[in-house]
């Protein structure tokens, strides 16, 4: 693949996150934002009245806050997520473009945030010891590294077996093989849990299941968007002439 196709793919992922964000934000704001005034209340019903005076209003905060971080996050992940399309198209099975994206999308769900969350689950930004922010954030994305290097591993392991195995027996082994992997990873890694005592575990779960929702939206619309650009840049449709046809006479 040449320079200017993978620019031009990366520019459309840039584009495809950006309108992949606009239902995410949508979403965050209506599903999201309750459950974070639940824990905005709960650390100031804590906090005794000595609570930090806040730089910036709540309400800058849930709008242009809310929707610079969505859609900048979308258009980041979105050229991400093309240069990874770039390096699987051809690789991973002979998939057209649409499929590619799809495919590239769900595995970016599951190995960024998915199977990360499971060891390191969401928490409203209220919510923690802020003495603790650095330790979780670098746990965190320790966590992503190692599920995206198991991941790959496991699609290389698949491709090795399949000519002995065949494809679905090597799929199902290099799964197996995967979720064994990022188990012990889950199991030897330290516990990144701060939730402060006493809060609301309805609040959490609401904002947690926000979160994921959010991404699978976001994934899901990016999925859709790039896998129709992609398809344009790479399979482009020649318009092939018609034949004119001479009219029969009728006799």
């Amino acid at each position: 693949m040449n320079s200017a196709i993978v620019r031009a793919l990366l520019v459309r992922g840039m584009l495809a996150g950006l309108g992949a964000a606009l239902p995410a934000l949508i979403f965050a704001y209506l599903v999201g934002e309750g459950p974070v005034d639940a824990a905005i209340a709960f650390e100031s019903a804590h906090a005794g009245g000595h609570g930090e005076e806040e730089l910036v209003s709540r309400t800058v905060q849930s709008t242009a806050g809310l929707a610079t971080g969505v859609l900048v996050f979308g258009v980041a992940i979105g050229g991400i997520a093309a240069l990874a399309f770039c390096f699987a198209l051809g690789r991973v099975g002979r998939f057209s473009a649409r499929a590619t994206a799809a495919l590239t999308a769900l595995a970016a769900f599951l190995l960024v945030y998915l199977v990360p969350m499971l060891k390191y689950p969401a928490n409203p930004p209220a919510v923690g010891n802020p003495d603790t922010i650095g330790k979780r954030t670098t746990l965190f994305f320790l966590m992503i590294v190692l599920t995206v290097l198991l991941g790959i591993a496991a699609v290389l392991l698949g491709r090795r077996l399949a000519p002995r195995w065949g494809n679905w027996n090597a799929s199902v082994a290099a799964g197996a093989a995967f979720v064994a992997a990022v188990t012990i990873a889950a199991v030897i890694l330290p516990s990144g849990e701060n939730t402060p005592h006493g809060f609301p575990a309805n609040d959490l779960w609401e904002f947690r299941l926000a979160s994921i929702g959010m991404q699978a939206v976001l994934w899901a619309g990016f999925g859709l968007l790039f896998g129709h650009l992609a398809e344009r840049v790479l399979e482009p449709r020649t318009a092939t002439a018609t034949p004119s046809r001479t009219p029969t006479p009728v006799a």
